[in-house]
């Protein structure tokens, strides 16, 4: 993957794994939430159908209570057309399809029960539920109990299925009798998966909320990278145009200056000795020919000094150590200040190529400012290569220095200094000047360890 790829996943990745957090605890909090909510809206419904029952069932009380009071004291006949009225009187009674009166003696005899005549007369004492649970023993121990509620499963008469129920009894000890009435619990389930369907809604929107963010937060950083790449595209392509010509101006002031060299140099020399030469064939005379050869002999001393600047043999025989003594030898024997170079570690480290040729441009071209015009007395020229280390060559004089500021302003001066940084810039280097009028010049040239790895492994593989 390429680093462009990898920063964009950088940013995306983030986001998307906190958006993924808030969905997941979005989803949780509503689960928490729901819960809450069955939990409140049960606990409402179920107070609210208690309430409802014991009202129901005092309603029955009051309706019957009359009979009851008159049959206490009296003969078992009085006693027996009481309760025959009372059951009658609470036939009568109900709310609803599914809301009746029931009346069990307490041994679990069905005495009323007015939505299942076919029970009447039936001794349910030994019915158990589909849970196993003695269902009238239950409803009879609480009546005789002082009277309370009881949840049990009963047919329910609207749909003839069996459903939780919410029984209401008390027990009439006078006429032996259990009633009670009841509430189905079924409509509170009705309740609860309404409520899941909404809050299950809810998540569903709040995810697509999170999704759509997403999405939005994906498009708007492709958006921003692609906006950026293009932009530093456009940079790239400019520094390479830039660079491109400072590459051609480059070449073009070398050939202008090696064709200066051969013609003010090379040229009128050979010519001169072309003419001596002549004039010996014409009448030979040894000095003549003496003076032919010397300056034969200081043609090519000019050669090797131009090939030299061009591409220094010592580079690529003895080292940049050894090429640097020579290039501070050649500069004090052309008229130039004394020189002390010196070089740490000797024998130095295995440089990479490009390094090394870097480093001796650099010391050329800042030995040739100390000798033309830096006016300088003495320039200490300084190469520091730990092993895994920074690579640091450092050329200072005390020469009388220069406006570094209006250097780099001015367009046709430091064409030099920025060939120097920008050679140094290319290879992951950097170049350090401190100077001022008056006060010298030092000059760091600076390659970091990682920067040396990198040339090291690039030069490997190819």
């Amino acid at each position: 993957m390429k680093l462009r790829g990898k920063i964009l996943l950088l940013a995306i990745a983030p986001l998307l794994a906190s958006l993924a957090l808030i969905a997941v605890g979005v989803r949780q909090q509503e689960g928490e939430l729901v819960a809450r909510e069955h939990a409140t809206v049960q606990r409402a419904y179920m107070e609210a159908r208690r309430d409802e029952l014991r009202h129901y069932v005092d309603l029955a009380l009051s309706t019957v209570q009359p009979l009851y009071a008159q049959a206490q004291g009296q003969d078992a006949l009085t006693r027996r057309h009481a309760s025959e009225q009372a059951l009658q009187r609470l036939a009568t009674l109900d709310y609803g399809a599914d809301g009746y009166f029931f009346v069990y003696d307490l041994q679990g005899r069905v005495l009323m029960h007015s939505r299942q005549p076919e029970l009447l007369g039936q001794n349910l004492w030994e019915l158990r539920d589909a849970r196993g649970q003695p269902t009238i023993q239950r409803l009879i121990a609480q009546a005789r109990a002082g009277g309370g509620y009881v949840e049990y499963l009963w047919r329910k008469p609207s749909s003839q299925q069996m459903a939780p129920k919410l029984g209401y009894v008390v027990a009439l000890p006078e006429w032996n009798w259990m009633m009670g009435t009841g509430l189905y619990l079924d409509g509170i389930q009705a309740t609860l998966d309404q409520l899941d369907r909404e809050a299950q809604g809810n998540i569903a929107r709040t995810l697509w909320w999170i999704v759509g963010i997403a999405l939005a937060g994906i498009v708007l950083i492709s958006a921003s990278a692609l906006a950026l790449n293009l932009s530093e595209h456009r940079l790239a392509e400019q520094k390479l145009r830039l660079l491109a010509h400072e590459v051609v101006r480059s070449q073009e002031e070398e050939r202008a200056h090696l064709a200066r060299e051969l013609h003010d140099g090379i040229s009128q020399t050979l010519v001169s000795t072309k003419l001596l030469v002549e004039a010996n064939l014409r009448e030979p005379r040894p000095a003549l020919l003496q003076q032919a050869v010397e300056r034969l002999s200081g043609s090519l001393h000019e050669v090797r000094r131009i090939s030299h600047r061009l591409r220094p043999a010592l580079l690529d025989t003895l080292g940049l150590d050894a090429a640097l003594e020579h290039l501070a030898r050649e500069c004090e024997t052309a008229g130039g200040p004394h020189i002390d170079c010196s070089c740490e570690p000797r024998p130095l480290p295995t440089l990479p190529e490009v390094a090394v040729t870097v480093l001796f441009r650099v010391a050329q071209e800042a030995l040739t400012n100390a000798l033309k015009h830096a006016q300088a007395g003495q320039v200490l020229l300084q190469l520091q290569a730990p092993a895994g280390g920074d690579l640091s060559l450092v050329v200072q004089d005390d020469g009388q220095g220069f406006d570094l500021r209006a250097q780099n302003l001015h367009p046709q001066q430091g064409i030099g200094l920025r060939n120097m940084r920008e050679r140094l810039t290319a290879i992951g280097g950097q170049l350090d000047i401190q100077t001022r009028p008056g006060h010298g010049t030092w000059i760091e040239a600076r390659l970091p360890a990682e920067a040396l790895a990198r040339l090291a492994s690039d030069n490997a593989a190819s």
